[in-house]
């Protein structure tokens, strides 16, 4: 297998060949997932410590459960109660976890690159669980399983992402992603939530909902983050959902086939119709869910391999 990243920080250093990796190894995992037995012992007698100095609920717990399928001693700390709040600082937080001897630290900060300066300062393999605007890279890795899976390939589709591009990691991590795969990606929002100079990236940019999924094969709606927006970037919530809101009138425009997606946590009747997020036959969003297990497994497990290879190599050395 191609991967021999000592961390997973975001997916722009990845090649096509390494996201692959992730991707084959982790369809394995969702038959495991799906099995009776779901245990693995690839991170056997090895220390996972979940770092999430933001609120999670689906990614923390689907980290959670996956260091547990793969057989690691899983530690979840309450950054929200920790020293931090006394004033220390994250190097010093990464020097006093360094100390114990963890393998594997999965981090969630709100500050971007946060992550990849804790990955500096220790010796465990570090997996960015999102930081800031910067990137969410093993939500990028599920949402591409999720259309590979429905869609029989990752390559030559059409994607449109909807909503919040401005603030959004997701946004980030698969633009970058599907880009790499040779997908036309297009970008669709108000002009006050896409970024400046985000054509530069290789994308399409539209304002209008109906031109933008003209045609579209996966469609993927995103969450307004108002906790990091300071100003007014929409009118109302009311007029949002009229504009750029994912309804039957808006889906039909894109191909009959078409999948939805949405990351989580969904405002129904702002970002998207609850009618159309439950529907069987074009939402995948229960999917995502369930790929995003066997994806933070795959994941783990690659970087535990190369972390166990670069060891014995030191003891070799030794």
């Amino acid at each position: 297998m191609t991967f021999r990243h000592r961390h997973l920080l975001g997916i722009e250093p990845l090649h096509p060949a390494e996201i692959s990796t992730i991707l084959d190894l982790a369809d394995r995992y969702v038959d495991l997932n799906q099995s009776t037995n779901k245990r693995s012992d690839a991170l056997a007698g090895l220390t996972q410590i979940n770092m999430f100095f933001e609120n999670s609920t689906r990614t923390q717990a689907s980290f959670e459960l996956a260091g547990k399928r793969l057989g690691a001693d899983v530690m979840n700390m309450a950054m929200q109660a920790s020293s931090i709040k006394k004033g220390e600082t994250l190097i010093d937080t990464a020097l006093t976890l360094n100390a114990m001897h963890p393998d594997l630290l999965v981090v969630r900060h709100p500050q971007s690159g946060a992550v990849n300066l804790l990955a500096e300062k220790v010796n465990a393999a570090v997996l960015n669980a999102g930081d800031g605007r910067h990137e969410h890279p093993t939500q990028a890795l599920l949402d591409a399983l999720t259309i590979r899976r429905e869609k029989g390939r990752l390559h030559r589709l059409t994607v449109a992402i909807c909503g919040d591009i401005a603030h959004s990691r997701v946004a980030r991590s698969n633009l970058i992603l599907l880009g790499k795969m040779e997908n036309r990606v297009r970008l669709v929002g108000p002009p006050t939530l896409m970024p400046a100079k985000i054509a530069e990236f290789g994308v399409e940019v539209f304002d209008d909902m109906k031109a933008g999924l003209e045609g579209a094969d996966v469609v993927m709606m995103l969450r307004l983050q108002r906790e990091r927006m300071d100003g007014g970037f929409i009118p109302s919530e009311r007029e949002y959902f009229h504009r750029f809101g994912l309804d039957a009138e808006k889906l039909a425009y894109a191909k009959d086939d078409a999948i939805v997606m949405h990351p989580g946590p969904m405002n129904r009747g702002v970002e998207i119709d609850g009618t159309i997020a439950d529907d069987i036959n074009r939402s995948v969003i229960q999917e995502q869910v369930e790929m995003g297990v066997a994806v933070r497994m795959a994941a783990m497990d690659l970087l535990a391999r190369n972390l166990r290879e670069a060891q014995a190599a030191r003891g070799v050395m030794v």
